[in-house]
């Protein structure tokens, strides 16, 4: 049944990559909507990713912690939040490798922060009559790492790597089990890789791109063959607004894109648009000559890619954006937008967030 109606909506992490595109989303398109974006404001949170959206009736930016439980509580029960989409996480697994507490406290603690207030505020009765809906949005990694063939399902068992993917599969299974425990309306999503506008230069489009354009070195591990099922985030952010709308309470939704690429696929196809759309760089060359390979991070999964058939048979919903497309369109995105990136490269745009 859908639950298309007027909400009050927490987002969390609203300034970050997809949190951004989904808000900017959900602006345009459910102008009824209020949106409450919570956001750390940590260094992959940036307030200029929502440029263009004013503080006013239907949205509020609020900048908190999601682990700070007590302020959580009083936040749902201020602003009657009915909806939550949570996006807040650490999310780079290279950070977690090198830095797991971080990911152990924000993605574990501050999902069950999160899931508290939305238990003591929904279920103490005078939510009667509301559908209210917490919608936990998680990665296809917490799968583990498939070999040549098959696809992830709704039904194949976690396998986490890493410690990025380890703490996600534990907030998954934490949402999982105050739908069993509580009866809390909870919905879970894994996704595929994201890519698109506002994708902070860590992740590996964006740093190719970056790099592509300044005539640094294009860094790829290994032997630049493993392999991703890419998600424009456009089509992701409308997944999720699908999900919350129409979903099945204690159930979970793959997303994916249908776009399975090995790196060496993704980084060639980068400089290639750019040598057609900007001209070869000052040495004459083609940018894909850029291209090293660097040594491999330690437990790299070979191979993602996920079955989508679920929730286009229950939902509808299915991917629109090819990859070829995607990646043009994110080109030109930040071609058009190169004050943006400059603020990033340099990081001035961390005055914004005192």
């Amino acid at each position: 049944m859908e639950r298309e109606r007027t909400r009050t909506i927490l987002v969390t992490g609203g300034c970050g990559f997809i949190g951004s595109n989904f808000i900017h989303l959900l602006m345009k398109n459910h102008p009824s909507w209020r949106v409450i974006n919570l956001d750390k404001l940590t260094y992959a949170g940036n307030l200029q990713n929502l440029t263009g959206i004013d503080e006013g009736e239907n949205y509020r930016f609020i900048q908190a912690d999601i682990c700070d439980g007590a302020a959580m509580e009083r936040l749902f029960q201020e602003e009657q939040i009915d909806s939550v989409v949570n996006f807040a996480a650490e999310s780079h697994v290279d950070r977690s490798i090198t830095g797991p507490a971080a990911f152990i406290q924000t993605n574990i603690v501050g999902t069950f922060s999160l899931l508290e207030a939305a238990r003591k505020t929904w279920l103490n009765g005078s939510w009667q009559g509301h559908e209210p809906c917490f919608l936990h949005v998680s990665t296809d990694e917490v799968y583990g790492s498939l070999g040549d063939n098959g696809l992830f399902t709704e039904m194949t068992p976690f396998d986490p790597r890493s410690p990025y993917s380890a703490s996600k599969a534990s907030s998954d299974h934490l949402v999982n089990a105050y739908f069993h425990t509580y009866d809390m309306p909870i919905l879970i999503t894994n996704c595929s890789n994201n890519y698109g506008p506002y994708q902070f230069p860590e992740k590996l489009i964006p740093l190719i791109f970056h790099n592509s354009m300044t005539g640094k070195e294009l860094p790829i591990y290994g032997d630049g063959k493993y392999v991703r099922d890419w998600l424009y985030v456009q089509d992701h952010c409308e997944a999720i607004v699908e999900v919350l709308t129409k979903g099945t309470p204690g159930q979970s939704y793959n997303i994916g894109g249908n776009n399975e690429k090995q790196n060496l696929e993704v980084v060639t196809l980068i400089c290639d648009t750019l040598d057609k759309k900007v001209g070869l760089p000052g040495s004459g060359e083609p940018r894909r000559n850029l291209m090293r390979f660097v040594t491999d991070r330690p437990g790299h999964d070979r191979r993602y890619a996920i079955d989508a058939s679920f929730i286009k048979e229950q939902i509808g919903w299915e991917p629109k954006v090819s990859f070829d497309a995607g990646i043009e369109k994110t080109v030109d995105w930040y071609l058009s937008n190169q004050s943006w990136v400059n603020a990033i490269i340099d990081g001035s745009y961390r005055e914004q967030q005192s």
